[in-house]
């Protein structure tokens, strides 16, 4: 595998962003449309301000759930709990431009799955350990494999 290659030739483009006053009722549906597992959020600008993994969402429904007196309350609780209060802030970004082993390095040595990818201080995509596995297994030939 070749690891010189830069992040923009495997990085998702197509990513969906939230406002740091998104509910977190609404991020759990758009992750539950969606297979992705993480959601970055921008401000007004499209400035990176942090990122959200669905752990994140998963830990939060169990926190109010747990704290709340049933259905009704959990579900009032859920549209007033905001994207700034569950994502992780200021998180690791790579460039474009960066190499893939860089990105790999990164999920590696760190305990997260994704890194937004940000240029001109404006998330242009996103980079997970699943598209570095994609690329890995698209890489290697069928006579390596066996």
């Amino acid at each position: 595998m070749k690891t010189e290659i830069p992040i923009s030739q495997i990085m998702s483009e197509q990513i969906f962003k939230v406002t740091p006053g998104t509910s977190l009722r609404k991020i759990k549906e758009i992750l539950d449309m969606h297979s992705f597992h993480h959601l970055p959020v921008v401000n007004g600008d499209g400035k990176i301000q942090g990122i959200i993994g669905k752990e994140d969402v998963l830990q939060a429904i169990n926190q109010i759930s747990q704290n709340t007196s049933g259905k009704t309350w959990t579900s009032i609780r859920m549209t007033e709990v905001t994207a700034t209060d569950i994502m992780t802030p200021q998180p690791v970004v790579l460039d474009p431009e960066d190499h893939i082993g860089l990105a790999a390095d990164l999920f590696l040595a760190n305990k997260f799955h994704a890194a937004p990818v940000v240029e001109d201080e404006r998330v242009v995509g996103i980079v997970t350990t699943h598209d570095l596995l994609h690329y890995a297994f698209k890489s290697i030939g069928p006579a390596e494999m066996a």
